[in-house]
């Protein structure tokens, strides 16, 4: 193919022409220039959370789960003891790497086909005055759910508890609004629904609870509050900055708010899930998730019943086509996922369910059906 495929995943995704041309220039990183861009940046994130007066930015090479792994390092102290809420398969790996920096770790476990639970979580800090933090995955793209975030903040508030938000998959696109919503720490990455590309992840944290960070992490290169400190001093990054990620999120942030930034890419991100849904329905294909709990962000799909199916078939019959699908992440029954985000429209959504269709054709697949039982 001579063009680019279109990516449906959650992740490195479709960017446009502008955020591609704006990394042919090479940045010194230690240059005055590059400095404005990484300050207008911090400034234009803060923004989009309305965190101006509550909360810093912080900045961080490689991809998101580095900075998640950085906020966690960073904000619980060592002693601390966080309650991981487990619907998914990113809910675990954040339980995961929280025991590798050896803080105590429960995990609460809830279904992957259902939000976790708020009243669950009150009655959990209730009985276990030890917990200090709780993690969230606000959309757990493992299947797709949306998670209460506003519920689960309230509880964290009004227990006097640390809230950590993976925000990874939400944030730009789902409304987080910092004078609404108390977190401790936010976590989002260049290459999700800013529509940058991968490379760099970003962690909101509360000032009041910043000085306190300082000698929790036990990592120089993933302590967020020498990164900080160093910033506010010299404005320059600690360590070898990703030039090219930084200046394309610049650019790709300078066209989300041409577009009229959250609510408008919420908006083009649900008529583009809408359109998946109406057409893959169309083939037989039925959604994992019930409507109710599905985030317009990635759609996990069953497998048709038919023999002819094969993921990895599927897979190459969609991408000779011109589409990158995304392979299922769950255990209990077989799925395939299709991303609802980048910089894609309804017409590149109709495209690709047109794909679909003529990759169960190359099968021999008349409908794409799950078992009866689904």
């Amino acid at each position: 193919m001579s063009h680019d495929r279109i990516l449906l995943t959650p992740g490195p995704l479709t960017t446009s022409l502008q955020t591609k041309l704006a990394m042919l220039r090479d940045w010194g990183s230690w240059d005055a220039e590059f400095n404005v861009v990484t300050a207008r940046v911090r400034q234009s994130l803060l923004r989009i959370v309305h965190g101006e007066e509550t909360h810093v930015v912080v900045p961080l090479q490689g991809s998101g789960t580095f900075s998640v792994e950085a906020a966690v390092a960073t904000v619980v102290p060592r002693r601390g003891h966080v309650l991981v809420l487990d619907n998914g398969a990113y809910c675990k790996r954040a339980a995961r790497l929280t025991t590798m920096m050896d803080r105590r770790c429960t995990v609460m476990s809830f279904p992957d086909h259902e939000p976790v639970s708020p009243a669950a979580l009150r009655e959990k800090l209730a009985g276990d005055a030890s917990i200090t933090h709780v993690i969230l995955i606000h959309c757990e793209t493992g299947a797709g759910v949306l998670n209460p975030l506003a519920e689960v903040a309230e509880i964290c508030a009004a227990q006097g508890k640390g809230l950590i938000i993976d925000a990874m998959s939400s944030f730009a696109a789902l409304e987080i609004d910092a004078r609404k919503t108390r977190f401790d720490a936010l976590i989002a990455a260049s290459g999700k629904c800013l529509e940058g590309v991968p490379g760099m992840g970003f962690v909101f944290i509360r000032k009041a609870v910043l000085d306190g960070c300082a000698g929790n992490s036990q990592s120089l290169a993933m302590d967020l509050h020498d990164q900080y400190v160093y910033m506010e001093k010299t404005g320059q990054w600690r360590f070898t900055p990703p030039t090219h990620v930084v200046v394309a999120l610049a650019e790709a942030i300078a066209q989300f708010e041409a577009e009229g930034g959250q609510p408008a890419r919420l908006d083009r991100y649900t008529r583009n899930y809408e359109t998946l849904v109406s057409g893959m329905g169309a083939l037989g294909f039925k959604p994992f998730l019930d409507p109710a709990v599905q985030a317009p962000i990635i759609v996990t799909f069953h497998a048709p019943a038919h023999p002819n199916y094969d993921f990895k078939r599927f897979y190459d019959a969609a991408k000779a086509r011109g589409f990158i699908l995304y392979p299922g992440k769950l255990t209990q029954v077989e799925t395939f996922r299709v991303g609802c985000i980048g910089a894609i429209t309804p017409v590149e959504i109709e495209q690709a369910v047109h794909a679909v269709a003529l990759a169960l054709k190359d099968l021999g697949i008349p409908s794409g059906a799950p078992a009866a039982h689904l």
